[in-house]
């Protein structure tokens, strides 16, 4: 006996040895618009036609090294993720006021979900990718985005919102929508108003959504972004990095990956 688990031990050992993390930046285009997501996979985890994607959506800042590192933690897990490209190949930036405008091109426009949904096509093209299991994920500007692109009807089966500004969802929206909600808010964020907060939950509630909303306490905007406190030191006020609600959110986000993964096979 103590021979067989020697041996599955090695077993073990030598598959991870060979497992790399792969990525890759992918071009592509939308209304004109010329992108370049982020494609990262393990090619050892991912199975072809059969491992779960998912979609990354950036903060305002754009397509930069924080988000990119989070499509890197999903290939680490075992899922196909794409990080998508909002504003155009090359284009980020740390400046909250050129943030803004960039991102003020897409709240309340249909091109916010037609661009994330530009993304999803991509992500949907990986041979590896189960098409019957995919979900999007957003950070901020992102989590409002995935937000927005599950009120459109895309073939998500979950919408991960991290500090994203609630979007409250219309009836229609309601009909669309095909995916499972987890909203992972700041309990003291700033710039989510009460009423604001309220409207969009009994939104879900009316519209009778599959939801689950959880309030980190201490937390306030761009909790997940180790960046945010120089943000902030800067003078973005409203903005923090919150260690253990970055770390209980990502836990979260996988108790919930596990659900609904689960559930499609």
């Amino acid at each position: 006996m103590k021979t067989l688990v020697a041996l599955l031990a090695s077993a073990i050992l030598t598959v991870s040895a060979f497992s790399k993390i792969v990525t890759k930046p992918v071009a592509y285009e939308h209304g004109g618009v010329k992108l370049s997501g982020y494609l990262a996979y393990d090619d050892q985890k991912s199975v072809a036609h059969h491992t779960p994607g998912v979609l990354v959506i950036p903060e305002w800042w754009g397509l930069n090294d924080y988000v990119k590192g989070r499509a890197e933690k999903l290939a680490a897990l075992g899922y196909v993720a794409f990080a998508v490209d909002m504003y155009g190949a090359g284009v980020s930036t740390t400046d909250p006021k050129k943030a803004g405008e960039l991102a003020s091109a897409f709240y309340g426009k249909p091109l916010m979900a037609e661009r994330a949904q530009a993304g999803l096509d991509q992500l949907l093209a990986s041979d590896r990718v189960d098409p019957k299991r995919v979900a999007a994920i957003g950070y901020c500007f992102g989590g409002s985005t995935a937000q927005a692109l599950a009120y459109s009807g895309a073939p998500l089966v979950g919408m991960v919102s991290f500090h994203g500004a609630p979007i409250p969802a219309s009836p229609e929206a309601a009909a669309h929508n095909k995916a499972k909600f987890l909203i992972c808010h700041g309990a003291v964020d700033p710039f989510v108003k009460k009423a604001d907060l309220d409207a969009f939950l009994k939104s879900l509630e009316d519209g009778k959504f599959d939801y689950q909303f959880i309030s980190y306490a201490h937390a306030v905007h761009a909790f997940t972004n180790p960046d945010a406190d120089k943000f902030a030191a800067a003078g973005l006020n409203g903005v923090g990095y919150n260690a253990e609600a970055d770390h209980r959110s990502w836990a979260q986000m996988n108790v919930f990956f596990d659900e609904i993964f689960a559930a499609t096979k």
